[in-house]
Order: C-alpha cells, then structure tokens, then sequence
C-alpha cells in the first residue's frame, strides 16, 4: 500500500498531537515510535504514517541522519507527500533542528521550495507578520523564553530561521493568505524566482491554515505545526487518494493502575502539576537528589501505593529552581538524569501493575516511551486539542498513554484525562 501522507515528527508528543488531529479526519493513522524496521512488509502500511523521532536537541548531524533514514522508510513505501512535524512554538537552537532537517529533506526529495506553519489557533499559537504569537504575547515574551533546552528569545520565525539553513528565507503574509489559495500559490511562484526556498507563512485562524494547505498541497515537502496538517486528508480524499475510513473503537481492556509523570517545567504543566497534587499523593524529584541517591527510593514510594491510587511523580520546577539545578550538574546532564530516573520509574510501575499513563513533556514521553519498549500506538479520543490518548500491547498487556507537550492542556488536564478512561 503506497503512503499517502508520511509525517516525521521530531519528538514523541509531538506526534501524538500530529496523530490526533488527522485521526479527527475519520481516516486510518498509524503511529510509529522511532525508526521503523526497514524489513516490514510494504503492505503492512497504513495511508497515512507517522514516525516519531526524539531528535529536537540533539546534535544536528545526528538529527538530519535520523529522518534522511525514516524518509528512506517512507521513499521505500510510495509516499506521496512529506510532512516535517515540529513544535508550534518553533522549539529550537540557533543552530537547529528544523532549518538543517527540513533543508536535508528538500535535498533527498530534489525540491527547491518548501514552507514553514507553526500556527495553531486552537491553542493559542499564531502568526502574523513573520512573527509567532503565544496567545497575546509574543513567543519571546511568553514563558518559552526560559525553557531549559531551547529557550526562545526571538518572535521573528525569519531571523530564528535564516541561522539554520543555507538557502534564502522569505515570507507569505497575512495579506496574501488572505486572498486565497491562489495568491499564496502566485507569491511562491515569485518567492522562487528569487530563489528563496525556506518560506515563513502568516495564519491566524482555521481558514487560513485550510487555505494554505489547499494552496501546498502539490509540494513534496510540507514543514509545520500539527494543525497545519489538518486539512490534508480531506484534500488527498478529494482527489481519490484516501477511500477507507476508520474501524469503530473497541473497548479497551485496561487494568485500573494509574499514574503521572511530569518532567516539563512549562508553566502550563507547573499548574496541572499543582492542581492534581491536590486530589493525588505526589513525590517530588530533583535532577541533583537522582544524582546522589538513584530511584530506589521514589520506586519504593510506588510500591507502597496501591496501583490504582492517583500519583504522580514530577521533576517540574520553577525556572529559579531549575537555573539552580543547572549550575550544579549543567543543563545536558540535569535533563538527562532526570529522563533516565522517569524511564526506571515507568518500568517499575508498569510491574507494580499500573496501565494507564499521563506523562508530561517531549523528552519525558520519549523516555518513557522508549524504557516500555513501545513502537507503534494507535490513536484514540483527545483529551484536549492536540494530545489523545493512545494504546499500545506491551508483553500482551493494553496499556494506555497521554503524551502531552508541556504547554498543552488546562489546569486539570490530569483529572479529566484519567476521567476519560474511567468512562471508556
């Protein structure tokens, strides 16, 4: 089966958030954790394919090899379009990773052109102007601005960009998109005359993203946000490309184990993290404590609960906790301790029997992720736009995910997840 739509999302919630949106198309959507096994019959392919990669901050060679091989996956499967998935407040450094991946991807596929969308309206993330809005503030003002890993202190996505690649940047203004699909298709036209490749386009709200997906429809390279990628089933299905629609949702036979685990320190995950203390026995960890003394004794904690009371464990902390936690170990090697005490935290309470796991923040989820060895999920409901849950058969046993970026939610984000399963 060729691959209409093949997505390569550069962490773990990132393409939960991109595989909930599509599955809202009422069309098949498989989703991959990491790179899948080059082996795998092609017709074991669904028509619309996800891979998550957890290449955000690592190293940009490391990165560009990472999704060159799953595009190989999907070059090998017929795919017809590309879509390259990042964070829609542009999570990056000054040196990557979304100009070198995507400027990789445009060289494998021959194209000169490809466009940037971080927007989504539905959470709040807009652009106007060539500039990224976080609800009203812009993406410099927000509290994206003392993330840990890539702190944003620019809300220009042209300068953010134009340190990454090589080739010319550009930008398609609201003005433009505002006139339709046509004018956007006329200004690339002219964008590429002028051999701008990389170009930075304005949306505002749900029209614009359908009208400049309507009017990129035929790149081969697609780069954006989740909600960008919307409007493409029914664009493909329009065309008789996309004819099968999803299977009814089964009953999901999950154990009542349950669980928390939240090592974002984004404001929005500080608030659900506060608000669910206050129904839920909680265990704090630091990066320096994990350092010094390991996890035993936050996995004896777990044991000493039943599997089915509400916990959570979090590392999230303010951003003068979290600087002063960075002084000591410096800011790599916190978050790797951190990632690595969550991934033995998941594997000992999936053995204390716990089946149903909310889990906050990219590098989290991927951590998480990877220690259960999950490699593929199917998407279920959303718990809010942009996270749903999903399942996964770990030794013969169901187990559910809410893998959630950090600023994704409201404050009871937790509770209503949890509550969602219980209804199910």
């Amino acid at each position: 089966m060729a691959i209409v739509l093949g997505a390569i999302a550069d962490d773990f919630t990132g393409a939960t958030d991109l595989a909930g949106l599509l599955a809202r198309s009422g069309y098949p959507v498989s989703l991959r954790l990491g790179l899948p096994d080059k082996a795998e019959p092609v017709q074991q392919a669904a028509s619309i394919e996800i891979i998550a990669l957890k290449c955000r901050t690592i190293p940009k060679n490391q990165a560009i090899d990472q999704a060159l091989a799953a595009y190989e996956w999907f070059k090998a499967r017929d795919v017809k379009q590309l879509y390259w998935k990042y964070c829609s407040t542009f999570d990056s450094t000054d040196a990557g990773n979304i100009g070198p991946v995507a400027e990789a991807l445009m060289n494998a596929l021959s194209t000169k052109q490809t466009i940037y969308c971080p927007a989504f309206p539905e959470n709040n993330r807009n652009v106007f102007m060539g500039h990224l809005f976080v609800g009203e503030n812009l993406l410099h003002e927000s509290p994206m601005k003392d993330h840990p890993l890539t702190p944003m202190r620019d809300s220009n996505l042209l300068r953010l960009l134009a340190p990454q690649v090589k080739g010319r940047v550009g930008l398609i203004n609201r003005n433009v998109v505002a006139k339709g699909a046509g004018a956007i298709r006329s200004r690339l036209i002219e964008l590429a005359e002028g051999e701008v490749a990389h170009v930075i386009i304005d949306a505002v709200d749900e029209t614009d993203l359908k009208v400049i997906a309507e009017a990129s429809h035929d790149l081969s390279l697609i780069t954006g946000g989740s909600a960008l990628a919307g409007p493409l089933p029914a664009l493909f299905a329009a065309r008789g490309l996309l004819q099968s629609s999803c299977e009814e949702s089964v009953t999901r036979n999950l154990g009542e184990g349950q669980i928390v685990l939240s090592g974002s320190c984004s404001a929005m995950t500080l608030a659900q993290v506060a608000e669910y203390k206050k129904q839920a026995a909680s265990y704090q960890i630091d990066a320096v404590g994990l350092a010094e003394s390991g996890t035993e004794a936050v996995i004896e904690w777990i044991r000493s609960l039943p599997a089915s009371a509400p916990k959570i464990i979090y590392a999230s902390t303010d951003a003068v906790s979290l600087q002063a936690v960075q002084s000591k170990l410096g800011a790599q090697r916190a978050g790797a301790i951190i990632e690595e005490a969550l991934a033995e935290i998941s594997i000992a309470s999936f053995s204390h029997g716990i089946r149903r796991f909310v889990v906050a923040g990219g590098e989290t989820s991927g951590a998480v992720a990877q220690a259960l060895g999950v490699s593929r999920l199917v998407v279920g409901a959303e718990i809010a736009p942009g996270v749903p849950w999903t399942y996964a058969n770990i030794h013969g046993t169901e187990v559910a995910f809410g893998l959630k970026s950090g600023n994704f939610g409201t404050s009871s984000f937790f509770r209503v997840a949890l509550n969602m399963l219980e209804a199910t």
